[in-house]
């Protein structure tokens, strides 16, 4: 039995992991997040102070990785593991290492009816051929706002500003950068997430009414 996937990309902090999570709970799909992974990889680097450019560490490091993790944590949502997750994921070796990790947990589960998967290169590269895609938009200043009052309901100190200054980064760094850049995947449909979550729903169920 093939599973249906179907890819959720989008912007930093665009709400692809709030959607993704609806359409698993109301579709029984497995969700993928393919951010979780790079936070991981992240979170293994800082414990043993690896320094993002120093390459041939990392290298190593991943090498010796048996086992990661799929499960979500808090301790990986804070602004350190972001900022981290988003300077390595820009390595080719890196994006291929967490790339083949969901290929290998998709091909383990043939079982699974499903999977929902969310990340910036899921429909554009890693699936390609997708049974759905999704592209998320929402726009700079909304999505900052949504980060600050995700930190602060966590408690961490952030400021307004500077997420927004980062996440505009981000944007220009995702866009630009030479490995897997952040695009709307060919036969993505575009989905509206600037107002309402039950906007959102509604643009999401039309979209589903096949599976």
């Amino acid at each position: 039995m093939r599973n249906i996937i179907i890819t959720i990309d989008g912007p930093a902090a665009s709400g692809k992991e709030k959607i993704a999570k609806f359409i698993s709970r109301k579709w029984k799909f497995k969700h993928l997040d393919s951010g979780l992974l790079y936070r991981r990889l992240a979170l293994i680097l800082l414990k043993d102070e690896i320094n993002d450019r120093d390459l041939k560490k990392i290298k190593k490091r991943i090498e010796k990785i048996k086992k990661i993790s799929f499960q979500k944590s808090k301790k990986l949502r804070t602004q350190e593991i972001s900022q981290l997750a988003s300077k390595i994921a820009i390595h080719q070796f890196v994006r291929q290492y967490v790339n083949n990790l969901q290929y290998n947990f998709v091909n383990k589960h043939k079982k699974i009816r499903g999977f929902v998967i969310d990340g910036r290169d899921i429909g554009s590269v890693v699936f390609k051929k997708a049974d759905l895609k999704l592209y998320i938009e929402v726009n700079s200043e909304i999505r900052a706002k949504r980060r600050y009052k995700q930190l602060i309901d966590s408690g961490e100190k952030s400021i307004y500003r500077k997420i927004l200054k980062d996440i505009k980064l981000r944007d220009k760094k995702d866009k630009l950068r030479k490995n897997s850049p952040l695009v709307i995947p060919d036969e993505a449909h575009i989905i509206n997430n600037n107002y309402s979550f039950k906007n959102t729903i509604v643009q999401i169920n039309k979209l589903m009414e096949n599976f």
